[in-house]
């Protein structure tokens, strides 16, 4: 069996589309092995994911034979090989426990990701450094009169490694919003699930101060509207009245690496389609 391509679309609800889109994917030859849909009734939009293999189908006689069908349905569609690993650059400051655990999963095979580089508003001695190993790190310094030079240089940098996708892994700086516009559905961020609950400085000790019961961590796109971007993934996990800061720090690290990561992995996996500030997620 030869490497499978993913398909994702998006489209106006109408009668036929799966009909017509595993009928075409039939007509090639090509053997689906996995299919997901969901149908948004109340903004009457569809979404499908399919993973096929193409056989002895040519990919590109495959991809270019299915834009007619695309364009009659109106649909928003990519066509990807799902054993491609795509262009990753992290983005981190101090806080080094998101990057730490998605190098280690890219290492050991887990995420399928290339990483084209680290980049950092701190110098290189005051993150990770053991687990680079060889990948490119880039300190860009940032300040208040700075900001505008400095995203300018990281705009380039997006360019010039061809990244497909930007994680913010704990890097604390606020894009601009043109930053925002030209990262547009290809960059995550990760924070803790007290937003806007608690915002500033020790968010952790400000819900031990006010009881919390329950902490978690959200990754989502980002958009101009502070850390409400569109959501990928979350988790909670429950506490106690014993937990002191120190205990809602240590554990609210843990989420927070783990959601980052599934983020990552089904965003680079085709299964996440935007559905206005929405998102559809098909698990895998």
């Amino acid at each position: 069996m030869s490497q499978p391509l993913i398909l994702a679309l998006s489209c106006a609800d109408r009668p036929g589309i799966v009909a017509r889109v595993t009928g075409y994917l039939a007509q090639c030859g090509c053997n689906i092995v996995e299919a997901q849909q969901f149908d948004d009734l109340l903004e009457n939009k569809f979404f499908m994911r399919v993973a096929f293999d193409p056989g002895t189908t040519d990919r590109e006689e495959i991809r270019e034979g299915f834009g007619p069908i695309a364009l009659e349905y109106g649909m928003a569609w990519t066509m990807q090989r799902r054993d491609r690993a795509r262009r990753v650059l992290l983005m981190v400051s101090k806080f080094d426990h998101c990057l730490a655990d998605l190098l280690y999963r890219q290492r050991i095979g887990e995420i399928n990701m290339d990483i084209v580089g680290v980049v950092s508003n701190h110098p290189r001695e005051a993150v990770t450094t053991h687990l680079l190993d060889g990948i490119p790190f880039h300190h860009l310094p940032i300040t208040k009169e700075t900001k505008p030079e400095q995203e300018a240089k990281l705009r380039a940098l997006v360019e010039e490694t061809r990244a497909e996708l930007v994680v913010l892994a704990r890097y604390m700086q606020v894009l601009s919003d043109d930053m925002t516009r030209y990262l547009s559905g290809r960059c995550i961020n990760i924070h803790h699930s007290f937003l806007p609950g608690f915002k500033g400085a020790k968010p952790y000790h400000q819900a031990h101060a006010r009881g919390v019961k329950m902490i978690g961590a959200t990754a989502h796109y980002v958009t101009a509207d502070l850390d409400e971007g569109p959501i990928i993934h979350q988790d909670v996990e429950a506490v106690t009245h014993a937990a002191t800061p120190e205990d809602m720090v240590r554990k609210g690290r843990d989420i927070e690496r783990r959601v980052l990561a599934e983020a990552v992995r089904l965003h680079l996996e085709e299964r996440v389609l935007l559905n206005g500030g929405r998102t559809v997620v098909f698990k895998g």
